[in-house]
């Protein structure tokens, strides 16, 4: 029998200077070749799973270590992370934190370098990773002159470079628009069947990856939970994890059809063998707040309304009159290492009232970070004027950048600290290293740190709340509880202002959607008309839907099918 390429015998793991096992008593094999997919909620052990894998735990992080990891038949406790990385390649959630050279094209040539490549084999395996990956019009531009999508792929195109037999990616998409996060799923894909190349891919947005996986594993704190096929795996999820459940997957679960769809296109069979294809929608009225009409329905929708009322219980009413944001023929130029210079915004005019929650989409690149930080002063416009109606309260992409402390509760002002971890929900980690934390919980914290006593843990909020891609590393729950905040910030008088590659996210969080393509305003409309007239930018919803139906979420899916069931039935 061939030897598995990666396997967990008994493993359990405990970080240093804590009570709770992040890992606990793993039995796991992937064969060569299989392309799996690592699902759980936040802080269940995915990255500490992938950190054992790739020799890290326990050789960096420390800790109690106990059973066996071998990777390509070395026992990574004996040849440590120098001896993994000759059989596997890793990509983590802070791709910031891997990039160590000044250009991209000096990043991708690194590991080549290190292996003693010649120049020539070296210049043939950059080229055809770049174009592999799109970023070959990045090879020669700075590392810091990149998004956090395109310093992503970067990261991820080192990690390729040298062909690995194995991957280890966690989250390589989350920075990712959607046209490049699902052109990187099929990237992998390819590469695990024309190459052979085994892929252990840890993902929260489950929908992208399924269909191009052969299975999926589920972790819950600590534990193996699940090991089955994408289709098996769906079932349990809908019965047993409806928060990992897909999308479409949802919507089915919550119209009470089956069989429970993979993805987009098994829904749609679905749809038209059951005869409910499309019949047009219903008002936009309707779809402002979504409601289930059948106890049943309403049972199996997993969401806690009561989440929303507690955040509004903790702000207080801003005054009458605040103004938003108001950006106006805004030109900003980067210089971009080649002396041309790089427009990221051209001529933009946008316009955010209080109490309006929008979100930013668009390609990576497209000049979202870019607006944000000219909203909040942290890049002055060459030309063209910003004008806010206060302070304005930016989260930056990138968590670690607040970090400056050992302790997470020495990270917060102390008159609010408490009140605005626990609010946050990490009450639980006031001694914990803030850096120790998983990616979503650190996500949390950056939240807290900009916003503790101004709208998180008590306070009024800024006349402003902006967050860069808040959502890496979120489950989606957390996710949900985000978005209600958002909207009780914008109760208490805020402009909101998100961007986001997360068209789930964006269609519970926001009420109204902004599209910029190259540093300009391309769509600008309510979330129903922009999330479901496109076939990128769009819900798995809507996709299954049609434009014309006008529903992004599960609910809102689910009431309009059983709405076509019953016209149906009478018929």
């Amino acid at each position: 029998m061939t030897e598995p390429i990666l396997s967990f015998d008994g493993v359990g793991y405990r970080y240093p200077e804590t009570s709770r096992h992040a890992l606990d008593g793993i039995e796991l094999e992937l064969g060569e070749g299989e392309l799996v997919l690592l699902a759980g909620a936040s802080a269940c052990g995915k990255s500490t799973l992938l950190r054992a894998a790739a020799g890290l735990v326990p050789h960096f992080y420390g800790g109690e270590f106990f059973g066996r990891v071998t990777v390509g038949g070395l026992d990574t406790a004996q040849v440590g992370p120098a001896g993994v990385s000759a059989v596997a390649a890793s990509l983590f959630q802070d791709p910031e934190s891997q990039v160590v050279m000044t250009t991209v094209s000096a990043e991708l040539s690194l590991p080549l370098e290190n292996l003693g490549s010649s120049p020539a084999a070296a210049a043939r395996a950059v080229e055809e990773t770049a174009l592999a990956l799109g970023i070959d019009g990045l090879l020669e531009r700075s590392m810091h002159t990149l998004s956090g999508g395109e310093l992503q792929r970067v990261a991820l195109g080192a990690a390729l470079v040298t062909q690995p037999r194995l991957l280890l990616l966690d989250e390589p998409t989350s920075q990712l628009d959607p046209v490049a996060g699902d052109e990187l799923i099929w990237q992998l894909r390819r590469l695990n069947e024309q190459w052979g190349t085994t892929v252990l891919l840890a993902e929260h947005r489950v929908e992208r990856c399924l269909a191009a996986s052969d299975r999926v594993v589920v972790l819950d704190r600590g534990a193996l939970v699940c090991d089955e096929s994408p289709h098996d795996f769906v079932a349990w999820a809908v019965e047993r994890a409806p928060e990992l459940a897909p999308p479409a997957a949802r919507m089915f679960a919550l119209g009470g059809l089956r069989p429970l769809p993979l993805g987009v296109k098994e829904a749609r069979e679905s749809l038209r063998a059951q005869g409910l294809g499309d019949r047009g929608g219903f008002d936009e009225a309707d779809l402002r707040q979504p409601k289930i009409d059948d106890p049943e329905m309403q049972q199996r929708d997993e969401r806690s309304p009561k989440r929303a009322q507690r955040f509004r219980r903790l702000l207080r009413p801003r005054r009458a009159g605040a103004a938003g944001l108001e950006l106006e023929r805004v030109w900003v130029e980067y210089d971009d290492g080649t002396g041309a210079g790089l427009p990221a915004l051209r001529g933009l005019s946008l316009r955010i009232e209080p109490g309006e929650t929008v979100a930013l989409l668009g390609r990576n690149g497209a000049g979202k970070s870019t607006l944000l930080r000219a909203a909040a002063g942290m890049r002055s416009p060459d030309r063209g004027t910003v004008r806010a109606g206060g302070e304005v309260g930016l989260v930056v992409q990138t968590p670690g950048d607040y970090f400056l402390h050992e302790r997470v509760i020495d990270e917060l002002p102390g008159a609010s600290a408490l009140a605005a971890l626990e609010d946050v929900g990490l009450s639980h980690a006031v001694d914990s290293n803030p850096r120790d934390l998983s990616g979503g919980e650190r996500q949390r914290l950056a939240l807290a740190i900009v916003l503790a006593g101004r709208g998180i843990g008590g306070g009024d909020p800024p006349a402003v709340v902006a967050l860069d891609e808040p959502t890496r590393g979120m489950d989606r729950g957390q996710k949900d509880e985000l978005a209600a905040r958002l909207h009780s910030l914008a109760e208490s008088g805020s402009a909101v202002l998100v961007a986001t590659h997360d068209v789930e996210f964006a269609a519970r969080a926001a009420a109204r959607c902004v599209l910029l393509g190259s540093g300009q305003v391309v769509a600008d409309g309510s979330t129903e008309e922009v999330l479901s007239g496109g076939r990128y930018f769009a819900t798995e919803v809507a996709r299954v839907l049609t434009p014309g139906a006008r529903a992004v979420l599960p609910e809102q899916g689910a009431r309009l099918l059983a709405e076509r069931r019953t016209v149906a039935s009478v018929a």
